[in-house]
């Protein structure tokens, strides 16, 4: 049997002008169009690998042409078109792939990319949705190291802030809110190191630095910031978090960690007006 939205490999009966008619073992035909041969040469009796799906206008035809997603697979596209009753993705073929609005888990933006399940809709053409969860695989013993750095891209964002990632496009990964600084949105790539893989196989990210790491970075960027500003700065270990997170892109108790670190060296002090680098 032909499936539709699925790589088929099908052999050549007979050919017209306009193309080649493909069967399966059990005698059904499809249209292979010689303006989607893509450069490739077929002859009768040949087996070969196409694509069959259903054009803009709703024939079933096949394609030497590979597409950017296949039903059941998932896939990271972007959305080129946005309706009223949904969204459109490029799929790498002469149709976009349609994203019903029942299927959007979060707001589609265009221009962005997100990743895609492909599924066959009740009309059968191939259509597309956010809820990719269940078709993510779990990480198998020894595929990923703790401490490893591995980039995913997110799905679903809780109001906790907790991250659904998949790592590397295919593994279920999740990084909780106090992982990570910054509000990351679906469809955003992101890095981190893997915390610890849970026993179900799900993989847990942070892309907040070690603990000595980003203590010592901090450290580096109050010197730099003091340097430029004539050896002088108004915060302290009383400046507030906000402040804090504004100018170094951290929190406050790892700023206070760093000016105590700081003070140790006799690099810096503190007064009820900010910090100043010590001279020597």
């Amino acid at each position: 049997m032909i499936q539709l939205g699925k790589f088929n490999t099908l052999k050549v009966e007979r050919e017209k002008e306009y193309g080649f008619f493909l069967e399966d073992s059990e005698g059904d035909a499809v249209l292979l169009p010689k303006s989607l041969l893509e450069g490739e040469s077929v002859k009768i009796g040949d087996e070969t690998e196409v694509f069959v799906y259903l054009d803009s206008e709703g024939r079933t035809v096949a394609t030497k042409k590979r597409p950017l997603i296949e039903v059941g697979k998932v896939a990271y596209l972007e959305v080129i078109g946005i309706s009223s009753f949904g969204a459109f993705c490029d799929m790498g073929l002469d149709r976009d792939l349609f994203i019903p609005m029942r299927e959007q888990r979060f707001k589609l933006l265009k221009g962005k990319k997100y990743l895609f399940l492909a599924y066959i809709d009740k009309t059968g053409r191939l259509a597309g949705t956010t809820n990719v969860d269940d078709y993510l695989d779990m990480a198998e013993e020894g595929t990923y190291e703790v401490d490893q750095i591995v980039s995913g891209v997110t799905y679903a964002r809780s109001a906790g802030e907790t991250l659904k990632l998949a790592i590397d496009g295919k593994y279920r990964g999740i990084m909780l809110g106090n992982e990570h600084d910054n509000v990351i949105y679906p469809g955003e790539v992101v890095e981190g190191r893997i915390k610890r893989i849970y026993e179900d196989g799900v993989i847990g990210l942070s892309n907040r630095k070690k603990r000595l790491d980003a203590r010592e970075e901090i450290k580096e960027d109050i010197i730099s910031y003091l340097k430029c500003n004539g050896g002088e700065m108004p915060y302290n270990d009383k400046t507030s978090p906000e402040e804090i997170r504004e100018v170094f892109k951290t929190s406050k108790n790892y700023f206070k960690m760093a000016l105590g670190g700081l003070m140790k060296q006799g690099l810096i002090e503190q007064n009820a007006f900010g910090t100043k680098l010590i001279e020597k």
